[in-house]
């Protein structure tokens, strides 16, 4: 979150500013729900499909827990 409020705070590239400030508002809009999805799943065991060769799609799940931060960085790519 902050480096995305840095590049829409800076003034030197207006082009930048103006791609980031929309994401830095989502960001900021919904901090306190993306860190609850973050601090649910901490401390628990996690299936990510083996150990060596994790399953792709597992794995992905495990490490992208948050439904609202992976919209609003989906968002930001399109």
């Amino acid at each position: 979150m902050y480096w995305a409020q840095a590049l829409a705070e800076q003034t030197e590239d207006k082009e930048l500013q103006a791609r980031f400030a929309p994401l830095a508002r989502a960001l900021a809009e919904n901090e306190q729900k993306i860190l609850g999805e973050f601090k649910a799943v901490q401390g628990k065991p996690a299936d990510i499909g083996g150990y060596y060769l994790p399953d792709p799609a597992k794995a992905e799940a495990i490490m992208r827990p948050s439904p609202t931060f992976n919209k609003i960085m989906s968002s930001a790519q399109a």
